[in-house]
């Protein structure tokens, strides 16, 4: 174990952070850290680093483990270039460097024993030299700027003349190559392309110490992580396993839960009743045997009820006004500033109901090319129109046109008076304020919250085109569901750019890459996307092993081909009838499954191992059942 964090608390005044925050970090063991925005996750960093004290438990750190943190935003003051700013991590390897050809300057005037000093003097220097990969450190530092999306070319540029973001890239790097023995890195994804995420995926995956990340990129900490803890209302809870299986799990045990509770609730007001009952008789026995029962509750262990979950959104999303078929196009596009190109050769037709993703390295124009599809910055070359009755809605999650000063339901009420009090709180029940909620004033909203109500404002203009840039960026994972369900269900037109290639994969039916020489299109998710990639690929490399072959053909006459053609067809008619028949026989044996399974949960709620046994049938069968209706559909469609 490397790490050991037992019942630590930490309040600010009256108001309690964490409570009964317990877990334990083995060596060379991914863990990720997770919980809505406000849970307390950077708080813990701070805890674990000595930056803030907790009020109570125990932090155990191996003993001359070396730990390195990296925070959000982290910033960097320095006069040097990119360059040298990396090579200050190898501050020793430099000086036993230097020393090693000052030595060999120094053996060529000595002899005797002064050499044979000098001599073991250097043996030992240079195995430091070698232990500590003096060779090769300067390959490592490359590797690892490139890897973070840094050119060569950008090597010598000062680091007061970098952003923000890149600022963060080069402590990251700095603190990678320094190769702690347990890393904590808070949302390392951020300012990070695709091709950037995927290589520090790599790169953690095969790094020899341990890390402990916080991070809101879903698919980043499938591929990593194999423990996750969850911070949820001020408690922590361990699961191991990846980000996948601790959602699994965590609905099981919330529904297990939740029916124990339920039952237990139903049984206890069922006492209280044969209670009263019995003292409402006012007899001695009566009164005695109602007095033993009070006692029998009493000792009772209470089931604890599961925190709340806010409900999902149950709403279709439709665009007041319908566009025509034809959303956009646009021909040979271009766009460079000074001798610099970002693209050209862009070519697009999008069309009503799709959603579409634009991804793309850093640099390549993807936020440009938004600003020129919005008329906010002239094309180079080419040409582009929107079709019929196409109302664009552009949502910046940086630039959030709310006002402070108002409540939730007055922002979207004084920017929509034609709607009644109905149709308002509707559309912010799609995006999950409901109740009292709608009357929080918009101040006291989190990130996530602000953006969901930046987009119940888009969706209830004649928006039916969306264009969406980085819309998850700062979103809790619980607002990155909301947004994911709110594509899902809207009616219109989506197209995004986004490095969150989990939303990608749940959201995207087409995916255009962007680079310097035009768009490719793939027709599915981010899985599809990376299959094709390889199979491109793939093939690619086998076309350039493949020797030119001859390739036979055999030939039918024109009146044996037809007349296999009616045979097949035929055959296919029949077969597509059994088919459906079967489909729709499993259909309803499934429906009668899982029917059955909710009745055994409910009688079994008190055993929890049944319980869940039974749940995880259930959900087989749910999935199966999904399957089953979308071949039904299929077989229908011919």
């Amino acid at each position: 174990m490397i790490l050991g964090v037992q019942k630590v608390e930490k309040s600010y005044g009256i108001d309690t952070i964490l409570k009964d925050i317990t877990f334990r970090l083995e060596e060379k063991e991914k863990t990720a850290i997770v919980g809505v925005n406000g849970a307390g996750k950077t708080t813990l960093f701070r805890i674990l680093t000595g930056e803030t004290g907790a009020d109570s438990g125990e932090i155990y750190l191996k003993k001359d483990a070396v730990m390195g943190y990296m925070a959000q935003n982290q910033q960097i003051d320095s006069t040097r270039t990119i360059y040298e700013e990396m090579l200050s991590v190898f501050e020793k390897i430099l000086t036993a460097e230097t020393q090693l050809r000052q030595i060999e300057q120094e053996m060529t005037q000595l002899s005797g024993k002064e050499l044979s000093d000098k001599m073991e003097n250097y043996a030992q220097l240079q195995h430091f030299f070698e232990q500590n990969d003096g060779y090769g450190y300067k390959s490592r530092m490359k590797g690892v700027l490139k890897g973070l999306g840094f050119s060569e070319e950008e090597f010598d540029r000062p680091l007061h003349q970098l952003s923000g973001g890149q600022k963060t890239r080069i402590y990251l790097g700095k603190l990678l190559l320094s190769k702690p023995d347990l890393l904590l890195l808070d949302e390392p994804t951020n300012h990070l392309d695709i091709a950037s995420i995927e290589w520090l995926e790599d790169f953690l995956k095969s790094y020899d110490g341990a890390v402990l990340i916080i991070s809101h990129d879903r698919y980043f900490l499938d591929k990593i992580v194999t423990k996750v803890v969850e911070i949820e209302n001020k408690k922590s809870t361990v699961y191991n396993g990846n980000y996948s299986f601790y959602t699994s799990q965590k609905a099981i045990h919330r529904e297990i839960q939740q029916k124990a509770y339920d039952n237990q609730q139903k049984e206890l007001k069922r006492q209280e009743e044969v209670i009263r009952t019995l003292r409402a008789f006012n007899r001695e026995k009566s009164i005695k045997r109602a007095e033993s029962r009070e006692k029998q509750l009493d000792k009772m262990e209470l089931v604890d009820r599961p925190d709340s979950l806010p409900n999902h959104m149950r709403l279709t999303l439709t665009p007041r006004i319908i566009s025509g078929s034809d959303v956009l196009h646009a021909e040979e596009l271009s766009k460079s500033y000074g001798g610099h190109r970002l693209f050209q050769h862009v070519n697009l037709d999008i069309k009503r109901g799709e959603s579409v993703a634009i991804i793309g390295p850093n640099g390549v124009g993807k936020s440009t090319l938004f600003k020129m599809l919005l008329g906010e910055v002239s094309s180079d070359s080419g040409l582009m129109r929107f079709g019929t009755n196409v109302h664009v809605g552009y949502y910046d999650q940086e630039q959030q046109n709310l006002d402070t000063n108002k409540t939730i339901f007055n922002e979207i009420s004084d920017a929509y008076p034609t709607l009644t009090a109905g149709e308002i709180r509707n559309m912010l029940a799609a995006f999950v304020f409901t109740e009292d909620d709608v009357f929080k004033p918009v101040s006291a909203l989190s990130g996530g919250e602000k953006g969901r109500v930046s987009l119940a404002k888009i969706m209830l203009s004649k928006a039916n085109l969306l264009m969406l840039d980085e819309p998850t960026n700062h979103l809790d994972m619980f607002s990155k569901e909301i947004l994911e369900d709110a594509i899902h269900r809207y009616e219109g037109t989506v197209v995004y750019i986004s490095h969150d290639r989990y939303f990608i994969n749940k959201t995207a039916k087409i995916i255009l890459e962007l680079s310097p020489d035009g768009v490719t299109r793939y027709e599915g998710n981010y899985d599809y996307y990376l299959e094709k990639k390889a199979e491109r690929k793939r093939k690619e490399t086998e076309l350039q092993k493949q020797q030119p072959q001859a390739v036979q053909q055999q030939t039918i006459s024109d009146t044996k081909s037809d007349w296999l053609k009616q045979k097949e067809q035929q055959a296919a008619e029949r077969k597509l009838a059994a088919k459906i028949a079967r489909v729709e026989k499993q259909i309803e044996q499934t429906e009668q499954e899982i029917a059955q399974a909710d009745a055994d949960m409910a009688a079994a709620s008190t055993d929890y191992t049944k319980a869940q046994e039974i749940y995880e049938k259930k959900l087989v069968a749910e999935q199966k059942l999904e399957q089953l209706m979308e071949e039904w559909e299929t077989l229908q469609e011919g």
